[in-house]
């Protein structure tokens, strides 16, 4: 096995080619401009590969949390992370490029566009961004190819990533106990409890969080407008406030990259709309989008874990905790 062979470098060091100097109106620039972005789709590939790699885990009709596999999917959604860190990194080497270089070989490339980039959109899609819920929908396909445009839609048809974790929350073991739920302190509930504790940890400006949490938590009517259902976010929240017992550790840091994934896309799309500002300040995307006008509603609205990070608000100090019964710490314990 030779280096260079194993890679595969005769292939990849030989597909930059400059439409520019095909045209004999040689733009230094282009270079980096094609590098740049060859190098963010070979990471969504292996974004995609770890992203797959998950959902195929929490696919499963049962998931054992006392098995490598929740472990494992963990470890593989820090990666995804630390390549999103890096990709928005990347746009501090794209930044190098002046305006004036830019439109040197800008005009050349239309009609393609970063909008293109299938491989994105399978990642959005994929994790749980439905075609109906974004921004532009009806542009959103319009410049693919027939192909392409079929394949996002029979994605958008299968189960995300968001549902699947969903899922995965309502079936949390200890929610299955009634006892605990609904025998704590003379008949109620846990969520009530907690109620009063949360309550108490509110500010003046603040008792509008009460009446949320009351819609959230303790009330019966299913919103359908909601992505997570009752019983998931409840162990959604249950997790984050005990996270420190040993076997939720790892589905806090589950739910916690999901965070992260979603936080690190927005700072992607909000560094790539101020660039393209810069770049081109008003005018058009060589796609045909409004430019900076369509990748700002994109960045606002194109958050899919949102009602994870939502989850923060009904959080209290640990000092407050309700003190949870013997049996259960048990539960959330090591085994002897």
């Amino acid at each position: 096995m030779y280096y260079s062979t194993y890679l595969q470098l005769d292939k990849i060091l030989g597909a930059q080619e400059l439409e520019s100097d095909r045209r004999n109106q040689h733009a230094h620039d282009e270079m980096l401009f094609i590098v740049i972005h060859q190098a963010y789709e070979l990471w969504f590939k292996q974004v995609l590969f770890e992203v797959r790699s998950v959902h195929q885990v929490m696919a499963s009709d049962c998931i054992n949390d006392n098995s490598p596999e929740l472990m494992v999917g963990v470890r593989r959604l820090n990666r995804v992370v630390e390549i999103l860190r890096l990709l928005v990194h990347q746009v501090d080497i794209m930044e190098t490029m002046t305006p004036l270089d830019f439109l040197d070989f800008r005009d050349m490339l239309r009609p393609a566009s970063g909008f293109q980039s299938m491989q994105f959109k399978e990642l959005e899609t994929l994790l749980g961004l439905k075609v109906e819920d974004r921004h532009g929908r009806q542009y959103f396909t319009s410049q693919l190819t027939e192909a392409d445009a079929a394949r996002i839609y029979a994605l958008n048809d299968t189960t995300p990533l968001l549902t699947l974790v969903n899922n995965w929350l309502e079936r949390m073991p200890y929610f299955l106990d009634a006892d605990f739920w609904t025998a704590w302190e003379g008949g109620r509930g846990f969520w009530s409890v907690y109620r009063q504790a949360y309550s108490e940890s509110l500010g003046e400006g603040e008792k509008d969080n009460l009446r949320q949490f009351d819609e959230l938590f303790l009330s019966d009517l299913t919103q359908n407008d909601r992505k997570l259902s009752d019983r998931a976010r409840r162990s959604a929240l249950f997790i984050m406030l005990y996270r420190d017992y040993p076997i939720l550790h790892n589905p806090y840091r589950f739910i916690n990259h999901l965070l992260e994934i979603d936080e690190l896309l927005a700072t992607w799309r909000w560094r790539h709309m101020n660039m393209v500002h810069r770049m081109i300040g008003t005018r058009m995307g060589t796609g045909g989008s409004t430019g900076k006008g369509y990748l700002r509603e994109a960045a606002l609205r194109h958050y899919i874990f949102q009602e994870f990070a939502e989850l923060t608000s009904f959080l209290i100090e640990r000092r407050r905790l309700p003190v949870l019964p013997q049996v259960l710490q048990e539960r959330l314990g090591y085994s002897a």
